[in-house]
């Protein structure tokens, strides 16, 4: 035998590798689609031109009575929230990420229903149109949400706390502001309450579902690029 030492064999950890799509590459290293870009850009687009439009004639938008000021002003924020997010990290020096286009674009698409809905007068004509938009207005939210804030290696409790917690606070703020701007409305003094309860109803079952296609569409590259599902750790006795 010889006098040499002997490395002994076990079984190796290694840390979890970083989740990656079908092509191979983690989510970040993707290439993004110049189709996806070129769809933010229109739509922020085409919704400056909607609020512009609307603010200077508010009945061009059937918007009359209804805060249109209000509209014109919330509505380009929420459309600049993450452009406004990754300008101030970029000038605090933060680490780099690839700009989110996709949630971008979830976001930004929520600002049209309101706009449009009201111009071709959805609202009135389709009795099914207000309840469908709270529905997918709140799936798009939360969509944007997970994509934000979680991984393919998140768990799924997790991702819907989040996705909900965000989406449904969101939906809440805008029905309290939407109950005191209508509640003086004779039409609709005793409507309100039951529709802002059918309309919050709605806007979590629209969060849990968008943020399960989410996570389905994640497990879904996971088996087409082979991958397993994560195995849980386990802790050395």
């Amino acid at each position: 035998m010889s006098g040499g030492t002997h490395e002994r064999s076990g079984p190796e950890h290694r840390a979890p590798a970083a989740p990656t799509d079908a092509s191979g590459g983690t989510p970040e290293d993707l290439p993004v689609p110049r189709g996806l870009v070129v769809l933010d850009i229109v739509l922020k687009t085409v919704l400056l031109w909607l609020v512009v439009r609307t603010a200077i004639d508010p009945s061009w938008g059937n918007l009359e009575g209804k805060a249109p000021m209000f509209r014109a002003i919330t509505y380009p924020m929420l459309a600049a929230v993450l452009p406004a997010i990754w300008v101030v990290r970029s000038w605090r020096g933060l680490p780099e990420r690839p700009f989110p286009w996709l949630a971008d674009v979830l976001v930004t698409a929520t600002c049209f229903n309101d706009f449009l809905g009201n111009r071709l007068d959805l609202y009135d004509a389709v009795t099914w149109f207000d309840d469908a938009v709270h529905f997918l207005v709140n799936a798009a939210l939360a969509a944007a949400v997970v994509l934000l804030w979680c991984t393919p290696a998140t768990r799924l409790r997790d991702v819907l706390a989040r996705a909900v917690a965000v989406t449904t606070s969101l939906a809440l703020a805008w029905e309290i502001w939407e109950y005191r701007a209508f509640i003086d409305r004779i039409g609709e003094r005793f409507s309100a309450h039951a529709d802002t309860l059918g309309d919050l109803g709605l806007g979590w079952a629209g969060a849990v579902v968008g943020a399960l296609l989410v996570v389905t569409t994640w497990r879904r590259q996971e088996q087409l690029a082979g991958l397993g599902p994560a195995e849980p750790e386990h802790r050395a006795g």
